[in-house]
């Protein structure tokens, strides 16, 4: 994002010491975060220190999950976490680019699924979607589809069906091959809301492949997700128009030009306005 500096590297040391951790490969930095594999023994972990306030609670979800479609928590301390290391071969995003599109979209909605029916009454501390939307609804009055995308998603917020704790940003590389124990979530954020919401970004990925906002792709990307995840196609569509624009005005915010998050969303616009 744009202003963000440089951070110096970051010394693994002292956790690989308390934690009876050996490095397994490369630091991973990343805008949020930076990122160790390790071992523990003979077990791959992944130790992974948080930099910004979303990332820091994404623990609080996976603990609550306890490894069921999810990373297991190892140990936590502050904004340092061990996590379980996803070791299976498998890429969601290559299979998308390899002509197994649809395949990957359907394995996405089924690890969605695992997630949403976990039973047990929701962790403390969540953050509703209508905190999370805020800055996009505060802009219902604008002309364009921002306007649009700001009075869909207050629509949306009014009236909640099937409130689930949510992963908050599912896509490809978020559901990593996890081997024998299957397609496991990562990276989530602490959010409740509408179970309809977490497929919203769906729509908008593989951002890396440059599909999102093909017609033809993203048109049959609604019907499939509608079909795989049991939603209606039209609250689909709402959920993916309002995110988009929450998406676009985030960057925006970042002094950033939302060209894609807006062509979603409009796109999106123009499914619904055909019914």
């Amino acid at each position: 994002m744009a202003g963000r500096e440089k951070r110096p590297a970051f010394d693994f040391e002292p956790w690989l010491r308390r934690w009876g951790l050996a490095a397994d490969g490369a630091p991973i930095v990343t805008p949020a975060s930076d990122l160790l594999p390790v071992r523990q023994g003979e077990e791959p972990a992944m130790l992974k220190v948080a930099h910004e306030e979303e990332e820091r609670w994404g623990w609080l979800v996976l603990e609550w999950w306890d490894g069921e479609g999810a990373v297991r928590v190892l140990a936590r301390e502050g904004d340092t976490v061990l996590l379980e290391r996803a070791t299976g071969s498998r890429s969601l995003v290559a299979m998308a680019a390899e002509g197994e599109d649809e395949e990957a979209t359907r394995i996405i909605c089924a690890a969605a699924a695992v997630l949403h029916r976990r039973g047990k009454a929701p962790p403390p501390d969540l953050v509703p979607l209508a905190a999370w939307f805020a800055p996009l609804t505060g802009r219902a009055d604008r002309p364009g589809v921002l306007g649009e995308a700001a009075r869909t998603a207050r629509k949306l917020l009014a009236d909640p069906r099937e409130v689930v704790v949510l992963h908050g940003d599912l896509h490809h590389g978020n559901i990593l091959d996890g081997a024998a124990r299957g397609w496991l979530a990562i990276d989530p954020k602490r959010l409740i809301g509408e179970r309809g919401f977490d497929f919203a970004n769906l729509m908008r990925n593989p951002f890396e492949l440059g599909i999102a906002t093909a017609p033809a792709r993203f048109r049959a990307q609604a019907e499939i997700i509608a079909d795989a995840a049991g939603l209606e196609r039209t609250r689909l569509l709402e959920w993916t128009l309002a995110f988009a624009g929450l998406s676009a005005v985030w960057i925006l915010d970042d002094g950033e030009e939302p060209e894609a998050d807006l062509a979603v969303a409009e796109l999106a616009a123009a499914l619904l306005a055909e019914g």
